[in-house]
């Protein structure tokens, strides 16, 4: 399996540059309040966003960050792949029992200072679990525990899963991937985010061709 941890495993690589320039702009982002859990969500199937959280929590665990992912792609999650740990037991599971022994559900990563929390069976009900009270109740029980949660979430558009989690998170990336994600799509996906009010931190533009570097940067800061 190719490993995409690419932060862990290619610390000079230009795909680690950029994370880290995501990460001090998330700090940037959070000089009046603090920022302990951040959404990371796209605009559809395809974009990178689940591979742009798993390296994201590298990079907040590089400098001695506390870091925990939660899987809450309940339909499509693909963290425990990434991670490459076991995905019996994980957040739909937990969400239907006790979420106080949410530390059994909880996986140990080969990286120091990230642990997963799987996405777990594929339940009938994914929008209603993510929505519940005991979800909410959830992520204020973790935060005492972490500093920094990473909510990996489906995409926005045609499911309303992310849009219920937005009020929980104190900012969101959203990912989009060049040559992939139209325009008019991705403009639906802030407008989509904006009538909630989720606070959006900015627009990863991901799978850059070599080449391109300038392009990728000049996008970012805009």
């Amino acid at each position: 399996m190719r490993d995409e941890l690419v932060v862990y495993t290619q610390p000079k690589s230009r795909i680690c540059e950029a994370i880290k320039v995501l990460r001090t702009n998330l700090y940037f982002a959070s000089i009046d309040e603090e920022i302990k859990v951040i959404l990371v969500t796209s605009s559809m199937p395809g974009e990178g966003k689940s591979f742009i959280a798993a390296n994201l929590a590298c990079a907040f665990a590089a400098v001695d960050k506390k870091v925990l992912v939660i899987d809450c792609d309940l339909r499509r999650g693909r963290q425990h792949k990434i991670f490459q740990v076991e995905n019996d037991q994980g957040l739909s599971n937990l969400l239907i029992n006790d979420i106080k022994k949410y530390n059994n559900y909880i996986r140990k990563t080969k990286i120091n200072n990230i642990g997963l929390l799987p996405m777990g069976i594929i339940p009938p009900n994914p929008g209603e679990l993510l929505s519940s009270k005991k979800n909410k109740d959830l992520l204020e029980l973790l935060k005492k525990h972490y500093d920094i949660i990473i909510l990996d979430c489906p995409p926005v558009n045609g499911l309303s899963d992310t849009i219920s989690l937005t009020s929980i998170a104190d900012t969101s990336v959203v990912v989009s991937a060049i040559n992939i994600t139209p325009i008019e799509t991705l403009e639906q996906t802030k407008k989509t985010l904006e009538q909630v009010n989720a606070k959006v931190s900015g627009i990863v533009v991901n799978k850059i061709p070599d080449g391109k570097k300038n392009k990728y940067y000049e996008s970012y800061y805009q």
